[in-house]
């Protein structure tokens, strides 16, 4: 962490939007993942993977928010670039009490796509939530997180 800075901060101290101008565009994914713990009475209600309620099918509008999610991240998080997703996916999957939330984004570009990521996972999760809520509020959205990323000057992996 030595010699590290924030990126998003100009020499003022005030909020700036990184200049990518004189990268390399480059393929760029990430892949980010939220745990959303719903207790067994909601597990108990899983069918095959799917729960049904009276607004629809929990995991399939998951994964369609996650995805509308992340093509608005720039909208939601003020100093992100507005990107073109190439590619972008969600995938949702119950084990034990969770449900496990995994999203991909990918993209050629000048700077990477680890928010739209983490955003896909974040409103996938939050529409979890309010699908199931009717049932429990003791529903936890937890461990979002990114777990890998590539492209760029240097992958990471979690």
């Amino acid at each position: 962490m030595k010699n590290r800075k924030l990126t998003h901060i100009d020499t003022t101290g005030n909020p700036a939007m990184v200049d990518v101008s004189e990268k390399a565009i480059t393929r760029r994914t990430a892949r980010a993942q939220a745990i959303v713990h719903v207790g067994s009475e909601i597990m108990a209600q899983i069918d095959q993977q799917e729960l049904q309620t009276k607004k629809g099918p929990v995991f399939q509008t998951a994964i369609l928010a996650g995805i509308m999610g992340a093509k608005k991240t720039s909208d939601l998080i003020p100093l992100c670039h507005p990107l073109g997703l190439e590619d972008c996916s969600v995938e949702i999957k119950a084990e034990g009490e969770n449900i496990v939330i995994t999203s991909t984004a990918t993209l050629s570009a000048k700077t990477g796509v680890e928010m739209e990521a983490l955003t896909a996972a974040t409103v996938a999760a939050l529409t979890v939530y309010d699908m199931c809520k009717a049932m429990s509020h003791h529903i936890v959205i937890r461990e979002v997180r990114l777990l890998e990323k590539t492209g760029g000057k240097k992958d990471f992996k979690f």
